[in-house]
């Protein structure tokens, strides 16, 4: 897949206050051992839902447990109370928010990385074993392009054009940057199944949350007229129906969670499109699964 034109963005997920890696091999610190590691996410945070959805295509239940946190933070800050130990023994007088998603050392009872990239290659590359390769050799180029512009174009593309502070300019800039990207990506998918190669990958799964966030979130601050124009684009949304067919994906969609956090922590006002569903995300969770070697 060519996305040079919106490669040149840079991602805006909030700095990570960890950022850890786990190793080849035990001279590297942290080391691949089946049972050490932990995650703690929310799949009502984007970032935790892209973290569920590699964790469950990579099966790794057994091999590194996930315990899954509230829909709503309960500190005043945005962070988990729950978390706040492991936070304060991995950096003394730790004073920022404890927020997922997080992957913890059990051995150590520390913190390895709250930084999702990271976290998701880890599981792929060091605890994924060979079932599945979700950043196939050749294709990091390509994942990290497609994380860019999920961030740029999608998801502060349409913050923006629902901003209700920003200049009427300024929005209508945002929303034809929106349509532009969703776009490009309608027309890139006729024909495919998958974003990238012949199989999923995690571009796939960075796209697909980027667009869950569009439909739950974004979209309560778009315009009627504005919404309809997002959801003209059938093939790309054909595509996110069949995505969400598929336990990985549609069995971590928690809607009520999504919208419990939103209107928990949203300031703005929610326009027209509120109404305007694009979506119905519960009946694609019911569908015939949809299987991921499927390339019909």
């Amino acid at each position: 897949m060519t996305v040079t034109p919106l490669a040149a963005h840079a991602s805006d997920r909030p700095e990570s206050a960890f950022r850890g890696r786990i190793g080849r091999d035990a001279h590297s610190g942290h080391y691949a051992v089946p049972g050490r590691y932990r995650l703690h996410l929310s799949t009502a945070c984007p970032d935790g839902l892209r973290v569920a959805v590699v964790h469950g295509l990579l099966g790794l239940d057994a091999v590194c447990p996930a315990t899954f946190l509230p829909a709503v933070p309960d500190c005043a800050d945005g962070g988990h109370s729950v978390l706040r130990p492991l936070y304060e023994a991995s950096a003394h007088r730790y004073r920022g928010a404890a927020v997922g998603p997080v992957l913890s050392d059990d051995w150590s009872g520390r913190i390895v990385s709250t930084h999702a990239p990271d976290i998701m290659r880890d599981l792929d590359n060091r605890l994924g074993g060979d079932r599945l390769s979700l950043y196939p050799c050749g294709a990091e180029s390509e994942i990290e392009a497609v994380e860019r512009m999920c961030a740029k174009g999608i998801e502060q593309a349409a913050r923006d054009a629902g901003s209700a502070g920003g200049e009427p300019v300024e929005r209508d800039r945002a929303l034809t940057t929106l349509l532009e990207t969703l776009g490009a990506l309608d027309r890139w998918l006729e024909g495919r199944t998958y974003l990238i190669r012949d199989e999923v990958t995690a571009g796939d799964v960075e796209l697909w949350a980027a667009l869950v966030q569009l439909d739950t979130v974004h979209r309560c601050h778009l315009d009627a007229a504005a919404v309809q124009r997002v959801a003209g684009h059938s093939t790309l949304w054909a595509y996110v129906r069949r995505l969400t067919a598929h336990p990985a994906f549609g069995g971590h969609l928690d809607l009520d969670g999504i919208g419990r956090r939103h209107r928990a922590g949203c300031q703005g006002l929610e326009a027209a499109g509120a109404a305007v569903q694009i979506l119905d995300w519960a009946a694609c969770t019911t569908r015939q699964p949809f299987h991921l070697m499927d390339r019909r």
